[in-house]
């Protein structure tokens, strides 16, 4: 040992630093000098908050949340959330740039019966066979406009009459599917799509269809081919038909109206007097009229809610009022919290028994009673925000004013207290600066804690119809769960999507709570894991 002395029989041993490492309670070591360093109570919480992986991880899904509901207006600027469009109602996630990779392409699986499978196969050939005749169905499924994306082999199935049918396992996308409408439109209007077309070379306006036998609904615009109950055909030169069973050499015989001149009728007259007001009535693509007229190809995220709102918009909308009522709940409920419970755990006594029976009066109200006077009584005076506030703040508070009483209790006899008090301290400056500070890390703790249990109950009062916020501005996640129970079976995205939302809120806000409390428990002050 080169480095030990030996003196008057002593030996003084020289330990290099790196051999040790010394930790002390509120200090932390610096790694170049051998010296204190104090750490700050908000760093030394957050230096505690990070080391809790799953508050951490909770804290970044609620940040991407709340980044969604702020950003997806902006985001999307081909239209906002009073954007509505009732043909493509309940239509699932579809973006354009992602069909070719087989998600979000608006699709649905599905089994097609012949009839259906050959009718939906006959949108994608009308689409771009309208004046030429002779397409095939396997040249039709090349279609831009054929809205089945996939299509199985076709196997035998016995239906309830036990008789056996072909059925055909496919995907579809619904958007296309809607295929061709009717519509009656100004003559102007007519005019400008006529323009829009030459300019565009996108085709919105086709023939429209012969009232005859062999259209077997005349209000359908997508029976354009001849059929007899459903089944196409083909006519003979006697006269007769002949029916036609589905194959990839499948033709469809067309059924335009003609003009006398025998070319194809694009319009005909239906009511008004000149060239302005004159009605026309014609049959179009709706996708590209869709595109004609706003200028964008339909694309919707979370797809399309019950009445053809934009899902993904309507839920940012959902998600902004459930955290601004849980935030500005949560932030009144911490400050009457806080008063009244410092002052019931300050004085005690005869206070404080005052004030307990007055709030247990309040928490003995149900919630859902209040909830629904206010939404029946106060709501028409005041809104349906500001009476569910009433309602929240009415009761809310208790839970924090009775943490925050028993902190007092537990601190208001402590040494330092008393020295204050010995000092000369005030009761406000004892109450503020001495014991609030300490029972702050149980205070932020119950206040975020509020918050998961209002946007719990706001989702649920709004479920159930007591609280409604079914406009075109306004709307909740629990109106969106709502308007989808009774259809979610079939369009599950209605249901999914704002539940999956719920829940992450819920679960993430409850854990950013517990990593909070933890991280602002003074008895953990200073200890290293």
């Amino acid at each position: 040992m080169e480095d030990n002395k030996i003196e008057d029989n002593k030996i003084d041993i020289v330990i290099p630093k790196e051999k040790f490492r010394l930790v002390q309670t509120g200090e932390r070591i610096s790694d170049k000098k051998f010296e204190d360093k104090p750490i700050g109570y908000l760093k030394d919480a957050w230096i505690r908050f990070r080391k809790n992986k799953a508050s951490v991880a909770a804290t970044v899904i609620i940040i991407i949340i709340v980044l969604f509901a702020l950003l997806a207006p902006f985001v999307c600027t081909t239209h906002d959330a009073q954007f509505v469009d009732s043909f493509y109602a309940k239509k699932a996630p579809r973006l354009e740039t992602m069909r070719a990779l087989g998600f979000f392409d608006g699709g649905e699986n599905r089994e097609f019966s012949e009839k259906g499978m050959i009718k939906a196969a006959a949108v994608g050939v009308g689409a771009v066979n309208y004046d030429k005749g002779g397409a095939t169905i396997s040249e039709g499924m090349k279609s831009h406009y054929q809205p089945l994306i996939r299509l199985g082999e076709g196997y035998t199935a016995v239906d309830a009459t036990r008789k056996k049918r072909t059925m055909y396992k496919g995907r579809i996308d619904v958007y296309l599917e809607v295929g061709f409408i009717y519509r009656s439109i100004e003559q102007s209007e007519y005019n400008d799509i006529i323009a829009w077309e030459e300019k565009t070379g996108i085709k919105v306006l086709y023939p429209l269809i012969e009232e005859n036998e062999y259209n077997i609904d005349p209000l359908d615009a997508n029976n354009w081919y001849k059929s007899e109950k459903g089944t196409p055909v083909k006519t003979l030169a006697d006269g007769s038909t002949k029916i036609l069973s589905y194959g990839p050499d499948l033709v469809l015989e067309e059924n335009y109206k003609r003009n006398k001149d025998g070319s194809l009728a694009y319009y005909e007259y239906a009511g008004g007097g000149d060239v302005s007001t004159a009605q026309y009535r014609v049959r179009m693509l709706y996708y590209n009229y869709y595109i004609y007229k706003n200028g964008f190809p339909p694309q919707y995220l979370f797809g399309t809610d019950s009445q053809g709102y934009d899902l993904a918009l309507r839920m940012a909308d959902g998600i902004r009022l459930s955290l601004v009522v849980a935030i500005s709940v949560s932030l009144i409920n911490l400050v009457i919290g806080a008063v009244y419970g410092a002052i019931e755990g300050y004085y005690g006594g005869a206070t404080d028994i005052l004030l307990e029976r007055v709030s247990d009066i309040l928490a003995g109200i149900p919630f859902v009673i209040v909830a629904t006077l206010f939404q029946i009584h106060l709501s028409a005076k005041v809104g349906t925000i500001p009476s569910l506030l009433f309602a929240f703040v009415l009761t809310g508070w208790i839970g924090t004013a009775a943490r925050v009483r028993t902190q007092f209790y537990r601190f208001k006899n402590q040494e330092y207290v008393m020295a204050a008090r010995t000092l000369g301290a005030r009761d406000r400056r004892i109450i503020w600066k001495h014991i609030f500070p300490n029972s702050l890390g149980t205070i932020i703790t119950s206040c975020a804690l509020v918050i998961p249990g209002v946007i719990n109950s706001e989702s649920t009062l709004s479920f159930l119809g007591i609280v409604k916020f079914s406009t075109t501005k306004v709307t909740s996640l629990g109106t969106l769960l709502s308007d989808a129970s009774s259809i979610w079976t079939n369009y599950p995205h209605l249901m999914i999507f704002p539940a999956i939302v719920i829940s992450l809120l819920m679960i993430c806000f409850n854990l950013f709570g517990n990593g909070l409390r933890d991280a602002f428990n003074p008895s953990l002050r200073g200890v290293e894991d």
